[in-house]
């Protein structure tokens, strides 16, 4: 292996979603050099790559972060886990692998305030980049990009009930859940190619990841950004139980979620003044911004008892589990090789104009209170959904000037009537899409959360137990005005030669999960950086 230099052009932090797919696209230049430092290991775990290893894998914490949240009247006053992924891939080597893109307004809104330049002609052209889709290439569509997309192949009579309900109550059914408009339900977009799970890791830099200007350090947890005179120089961590320094005479990206990247700008001394000062930690640039604007997808679950075993619980148990077990590293197919089955979007009024709430659908329930994922034994279904573009913002605060500490998440879910309003609207689409003829012989009865559960402040009440969607967004805010972190060029306001790339500078939530996006802002970004160079 050749010898690292002593300085790069590139300095990486973070090797997920985001800083995979930079290490990438900044790479394919040999002039430069470039470093991707993560904070976990290697991807090795063979379960990573088993789309169903998902349990097995949340529950290492060699992989995985867990950050409390402080309890909240949204969070039932209760504190709750948020999980993201701690391993090369990041949290696309941990996720449910569902590949949904958004509504190209979510893209024009951020350019017509500000973000200029990330309109939706922007971003279709990065998403068909990065895509490799089963479907081949279309105005909407990629193909021969480096990342695999697939619709779930797990179909059943259930599955098509599921789909039938939600038609019986207006939602059309799609083939492609990616194609405008963005309302309707189908079987799932998936980042898995032949029953493999496709992380950021493996679809952008297991394949280039020889390349003689590329340096990847695992096991590496960034600390503080080296700044001079308002210039980054690099980035100071430990690596292995020894404190160490990397240096750049370019610039610093930092990629490290929404969660990770305002942390490490506030214990750089990047943030607000007032807090960071009283932590002992010395003022760079005082940014407001930097923690603020936390916009996150409130989940609800329901879960249904089957009459009969349409369910993939007796699949993955017992003697079943040892036989698609054999069966899925013979053809990489079976249960296995699956993940959430159905994937929608709903307007839970009529008379809305686009939709405002995502539902899901997965022929699989887990038993409650256990670290390990393992199914219930009796066969059955869950359903779930979040409101689609949340008005409630939260913020993420370092606890201390240790870099050790976990951040103070203050996720203030449902502070808004328009965000609970939806949430209790989007409960009862879900509920009426089991009462459907379709389903109806299907169903035993709801055992998550239970039709006691009936009243508005009920379904409320129900869903503070409820879990995050894991699509955090906007705690480095992309912006043209004073208060914005970074400018549309992804470059910290006030510091020279540091940029943020990641979920954390999308001014507001997406209508979808974040990892297809995150992706495709990177794929964007990377081509800015590159043009800046030059």
């Amino acid at each position: 292996m050749a010898k690292a230099p002593a300085s790069f052009d590139y300095i990486i932090v973070g090797g997920g979603s985001a800083g995979c797919v930079l290490a990438h696209r900044l790479s394919a230049d040999p002039a430069v050099q470039v470093l991707l430092i993560e904070a976990g290991p290697p991807p090795n775990s063979p379960y990573i790559g088993i789309p169903m290893g998902l349990g097995k894998v949340l529950s290492d914490p060699r992989m995985m972060w867990y950050y409390p949240s402080e309890p909240e009247p949204g969070t039932g006053n209760a504190p709750r886990i948020w999980l993201r992924g701690k391993v090369l891939g990041g949290s696309s080597a941990v996720n449910g692998m569902v590949y949904c893109r958004g509504e190209a307004q979510d893209y024009d809104d951020w350019a017509a305030n500000g973000a200029t330049g990330w309109g939706w002609d922007t971003m279709l052209a990065a998403f068909r980049a990065i895509e490799d889709h089963e479907l081949g290439a279309s105005d909407e569509r990629g193909s021969g990009g480096p990342l695999p997309i697939s619709i779930q192949t797990h179909r059943s009579e259930l599955t098509d009930a599921l789909l039938k309900g939600c038609a019986a109550l207006g939602t059309p059914i799609k083939r492609d859940l990616n194609e405008a408009p963005l309302e309707g339900v189908g079987y799932s977009p998936a980042t898995i190619r032949r029953g493999r799970r496709m992380s950021s890791y493996e679809a952008f830099v297991r394949p280039i990841r020889n390349r003689p200007n590329l340096t990847i350090v695992t096991d590496a947890l960034v600390t503080r950004i080296l700044v001079e005179d308002r210039v980054a120089r690099g980035v100071s961590g430990i690596h292995r139980g020894r404190e160490v320094q990397w240096h750049a005479h370019g610039e610093v990206i930092v990629a490290a979620g929404t969660v990770g990247s305002p942390r490490l700008l506030q214990l750089s001394g990047i943030g607000p003044a007032a807090h960071l000062g009283g932590l002992g930690i010395a003022i760079v640039r005082d940014s407001p911004g930097v923690g603020a604007n936390l916009s996150e997808h409130k989940a609800i679950w329901m879960e249904y008892r089957l009459r009969r075993d349409l369910s993939l619980n007796s699949q993955l148990q017992g003697w079943r589990l040892i036989a698609n077990g054999l069966r899925y590293l013979a053809t990489r197919r079976g249960p296995l090789g699956s993940t959430v089955n159905i994937n929608g979007f709903i307007r839970t009024r009529p008379a809305l104009a686009r939709p405002d709430a995502q539902i899901s659908f997965w022929a699989l329930t887990a038993r409650k209170g256990i670290d390990e994922f393992l199914p219930e034994t009796f066969p059955a279904v869950s359903a779930g959904g979040w409101p689609l573009r949340p008005e409630s913002r939260g913020s993420i605060m370092i606890r201390s000037a240790d870099p050790q500490d976990t951040p103070v998440i203050r996720p203030n879910f449902l502070a808004t009537q328009e965000d609970r309003r939806i949430l209790v609207d989007l409960f009862r689409y879900l509920r009426s899409v089991f009462r459907q003829p379709d389903l109806a012989g299907l169903i035993d009865e709801e055992t998550l959360p239970g039709l006691a559960i009936e009243s508005d402040e009920d379904i409320l009440a129900s869903s503070y137990t409820g879990e995050n969607g894991y699509h955090a967004t906007g705690t480095c805010r992309m912006g043209n005005d004073a208060a914005a972190v970074v400018d549309p060029r992804l470059r910290v306001n006030g510091v020279i030669g540091l940029r943020v790339v990641d979920a954390s500078v999308m001014p507001t939530q997406v209508s979808a999960g974040v990892n297809g996006p995150v992706m495709a802002l990177a794929w964007h970004a990377g081509g800015l950086i590159l043009a800046d160079r030059h």
